[in-house]
C-alpha cells in the first residue's frame, strides 16, 4: 500500500470502501429477506399445505440470523475503519490542496454508512420484534390447544352434569310453578268466599 500522502493511497482507500460497500448492501438485502421470511415462515405453518410450509425451520433461521448479524457488525466494522483512515488522509498536509472534492467523496462514503448502520439496526429490531410476537403468539396458542385437547373430556362431563341439572330443575320448576298456580286458586276461592260473607 502506498504512503499516507499519496493519491494511490486515497484511491486505494476509495476502492476498500466502495468493495466493503457493495457487500454490505449484498448482505443487507439477504438480511432482509432472511428476516421477512421468518415471519412468513411462522405464518405458513398454520395452513400445513405444502406450498406455505416454510424451506428452513425458525432455528435454523435464528442461527442463520445470528450469523448474518456477526458478519455485517464486522463488515460495518471494517467500514468505518476505512472511512477513519479516509479522515485522516483528508487532514494530512499533501491533501490541503485537494481538500474539497476529497471532503465530498468524504461525506459521501460516511452518509452511506450511516445508512448502512441504520437499515441494519432497523432490520435488526424489526426481527426481534417478530422474533418476540411470534414466541409469545406461539405460546398463546400452545395454551389454547392444550386446553381444547385436555379439556375434550371436561366438555363431556359439563354437558352431562348441565343435562342432569336440567332435568333436575325442570320437575322443580314445574312442581313450583304449580304450587304458585294452587295458591292463586285458593286466595281467589278465598277472596270470593270472604266477598260472600260480608254482603
Amino acid at each position: 500500500m502506498a504512503g499516507i500522502g499519496s493519491s494511490t493511497y486515497w484511491e486505494d482507500l476509495r476502492k476498500q470502501a466502495r468493495q466493503l460497500e457493495n457487500e454490505l448492501d449484498l448482505k443487507l438485502v439477504s438480511f432482509s429477506k432472511l428476516c421477512t421470511s421468518y415471519s412468513s415462515s411462522r405464518d405458513g405453518r398454520r395452513g400445513d399445505t405444502s406450498d406455505t410450509t416454510p424451506l428452513l425451520n425458525n432455528s435454523t433461521q435464528d442461527r442463520m440470523f445470528d450469523t448474518m448479524s456477526v458478519e455485517i457488525e464486522q463488515l460495518l466494522a471494517k467500514l468505518t475503519a476505512v472511512n477513519d483512515k479516509m479522515a485522516e488522509y483528508t487532514n494530512s498536509p499533501g491533501a490541503a490542496a485537494l481538500n474539497a472534492a476529497l471532503m465530498h467523496t468524504l461525506q459521501r462514503h460516511r452518509d452511506i454508512l450511516q445508512d448502512y448502520t441504520h437499515e441494519f439496526h432497523k432490520t435488526k429490531g424489526n426481527f426481534l420484534a417478530i422474533r418476540e410476537r411470534e414466541d409469545l403468539l406461539g405460546s398463546v396458542r400452545k395454551d389454547i390447544e392444550t386446553y381444547k385437547s385436555g379439556s375434550g373430556v371436561n366438555n363431556r362431563r359439563t354437558e352431562l352434569f348441565l343435562k342432569e341439572h336440567e332435568h333436575l330443575r325442570n320437575p322443580i320448576f314445574f312442581l313450583g310453578k304449580q304450587a304458585g298456580i294452587t295458591l292463586m286458586a285458593q286466595a281467589h276461592v278465598l277472596g270470593k268466599t270472604n266477598k260472600n260473607v260480608f254482603f
